[in-house]
């Protein structure tokens, strides 16, 4: 495995682990296979060392500061060692390469699992991972360290989603961070910009109040963010981004609080994020542990000790082992969308679209589809983050679904995503939500990207209208006059390719260089070109109350995935464009026509703008904007950030 080196002389103060970490590693020990995640600090790639999977992170290092503190974590990360930290395997620590070698963690961060999988963990769930990263962090502050950025997607959960806390570049020993701040203070005479940037590190919507006042960060500030942490676990949440109740109309997303007024609100006026427990399910002492912990007082705050013992006590009254944590971890990527499910049957659409399709995998054993080959033809890769949300409206169900895939196909780099808009019932867009990406990822005989999206429709609608015919086989499963559809809009990230397929009125607009540029156009009725085409298809189109509508069912698009009473004149074949990215791209904006009909592309662009660059509340701000403009559908919306963006996420 290369030669082994004992650790640096010059050791943090601790307790030095036992463990040789080889330091030094022959070019021909390692394999790195795809990138994982990009950032503007470092890159990720998946790789194996001498047959074992693992991750490579590798750090920017455009200075000799920057060196010096990947010298710094690294010395650090050979001392812990601790179940519940990510460990250090190896490490590449001469130059030209500088790199560390990490486990890889099957299921990802905490963020991506809560907030694109949008997985829903049990309370005992809950629990169990929460005593497993107290318990860790336990550790660092028996040691002396304060971890410093504690928050979901510094977690990493392996394939039995047990929790692994991660990413040390901001730890340091409590110590160090007090003799620091003495000297820079006594240098000064008072606070200088450097003093505020020693000790305001972390991320703002986890920082403590003392932080975010520039006080010293102590452990007890670890304890606050756990409690944010803990609170996010609990509610599905983006901190500060929830509508919970009027006495938190006063957050980020309401008031387009910028980084200063949302410390300020914080500190001031004890700005918390809405409280979990609208689930009669969530132990109040569960609640009550959640508020110890973010007090605006670091001193009424718990111990990581007394938090163990508490979690451990709360998960003992609820009857449930520590060790079940994988126990129904298997939650759906449209679970909240359940609920809302439209009752003309009790038929599961999204399973009969997951059978359909085969379950979507890319696995098979005669290799990946080909089109996934895809050639980077600029050279440039975006830095990927998104987010989305999705309500009702003033509609009373429904029948809007959607999709996030990242890393779709074995980890690479390639993410699909995706809005159905149903109509005539919301059965078409459940099954397709479920349906399509594996049509697209199993599509075998397409020889590109833009003939694996077309074909994916088509097999999705074709697929969708077996399922209704042999259903109306069965006695009272499915009305035979029951024709439901849905438009739908499939965007696919490649590299630096971006391909977004449409069929209706959803609708997708890149931002470039800060002006709309339109990547989809609307099938409806009205369009003399649409309304052309369907006449000449042998379709029937009149103008009905205030507009063109086809057929006998007086529908406005003229063309969707279902719709079988229409075929073939309203068809399922996508219009699909490519656009080659560049680093003038900023995001990229998918939404369903609940948004479009009351909100311009100027001026979506003109409230992202405005608002906190945060994907998933940019998603939110987006559609209750649509909402109060008296929007009367359902409305999805969906944000990917294109590079990295500078926000309340994160302050040095």
């Amino acid at each position: 495995m290369g030669l082994e080196i004992e650790e640096p002389n010059t050791c943090f103060r601790g307790c030095c682990s036992s463990r040789r970490i080889p330091l030094r590693l022959p070019a021909s020990s390692f394999q790195t296979l795809n990138e994982i995640a990009r950032g503007a600090e470092s890159v990720v790639y998946e790789a194996l060392l001498d047959g074992q999977r693992v991750a490579v992170k590798k750090p920017v290092l455009s200075s000799s500061e920057l060196l010096d503190k990947f010298h710094k974590e690294l010395q650090l990360l050979c001392k812990l060692e601790h179940p519940g930290l990510m460990t250090l395997v190896a490490a590449q620590a001469k130059p030209p390469n500088y790199m560390y070698f990490l486990p890889y963690y099957e299921s990802g961060n905490l963020a991506d699992k809560l907030h694109v999988e949008e997985w829903t963990p049990s309370i005992n769930q809950v629990l169990t991972i929460a005593i497993q990263i107290a318990e860790a962090l336990q550790y660092l502050h028996d040691l002396g360290i304060v971890h410093r950025d504690v928050k979901p997607a510094n977690v990493l959960l392996d394939r039995d989603l047990n929790p692994h806390l991660g990413d040390f570049g901001l730890a340091e020993y409590e110590e160090n961070i007090k003799s620091v701040s003495i000297e820079t203070w006594r240098s000064s005479g008072k606070p200088t910009g450097g003093f505020h940037k020693k000790n305001m590190v972390g991320t703002l919507i986890y920082m403590a109040p003392e932080v975010l006042k520039k006080e010293l960060h102590t452990q007890k500030s670890d304890v606050y963010s756990f409690g944010i942490l803990l609170n996010e676990l609990v509610t599905g949440v983006v901190p500060y981004t929830d509508l919970r109740s009027q006495a938190q109309a006063h957050t980020v997303l309401e008031m387009n609080y910028n980084e200063q007024q949302l410390t300020a609100a914080v500190v001031s006026e004890g700005l918390r994020p809405s409280l979990a427990g609208e689930d009669p399910r969530t132990p109040s002492a569960l609640l009550s542990l959640i508020q110890k912990c973010w007090d605006a007082n670091p001193q009424n705050r718990p111990s990581f000790h007394d938090i163990v013992l508490e979690l451990e006590h709360i998960l003992k009254d609820s009857g449930a082992e520590a060790d079940d944590v994988s126990a129904g971890s298997a939650s759906t990527l449209l679970n909240s969308l359940e609920a809302n499910r439209r009752q003309q049957s009790s038929v599961d659409w999204y399973a009969l679209g997951k059978l359909q399709s085969g379950g979507a995998s890319c696995e098979a054993p005669s290799g990946f589809p080909s089109w996934l080959e895809t050639e980077n033809v600029s050279g440039y890769h975006p830095v990927i983050s998104w987010g989305s949300f999705a309500t009702c409206g003033k509609r009373e169900t429904m029948e809007d679904t959607h999709f996030l895939i990242p890393k779709t196909c074995n980890g690479r780099d390639i993410h699909i995503l995706g809005i159905f808009d149903g109509h005539r019932g919301g059965a078409a867009a459940e099954f397709s939500a479920r349906a399509l990406p594996g049509y697209l990822k199993s599509s075998r005989s397409a020889a590109s990207p833009a003939e694996a999206l077309h074909e994916a429709f088509l097999n999705t609608n074709a697929g969708f209208r077996d399922e209704l015919n042999r259903l109306r086989k069965t006695k009272g499963a499915v009305k035979k006059d029951w024709h439901p559809g849905c438009t739908a809009i499939v965007a696919l990230l490649a590299g630096g390719r971006l391909l977004v397929a449409n069929a209706g009125d959803c609708r997708a607009i890149l931002c470039r260089a800060g002006l709309p540029l339109p990547l989809s156009k609307d099938h409806v009725a009205s369009c003399p070109e649409e309304r052309k085409r369907v006449i000449s298809a042998g379709g029937e189109v009149k103008w009905q109350v205030d507009t063109w509508r086809v057929g006998p069912a007086a529908l406005q698009v003229t063309r969707s995935i279902g719709d079988d009473d229409l075929k073939p004149f309203v068809t399922a074949e996508p219009e699909v464009t490519e656009t080659i990215l560049s680093p003038g791209d900023e995001y990229l904006v998918v939404a369903s026509d609940g948004l479009w009909d009351v909100i311009s592309n100027d001026e979506v662009v003109r409230i992202i703008k405005d608002t906190v660059k945060e994907p998933g509340m940019c998603s939110k701000r987006l559609a209750t904007e649509a909402a109060e403009r008296g929007s009367m559908d359902n409305i999805t919306v969906i944000v990917v950030f294109l590079r990295a963006v500078s926000t309340a996420e994160r302050i040095y």
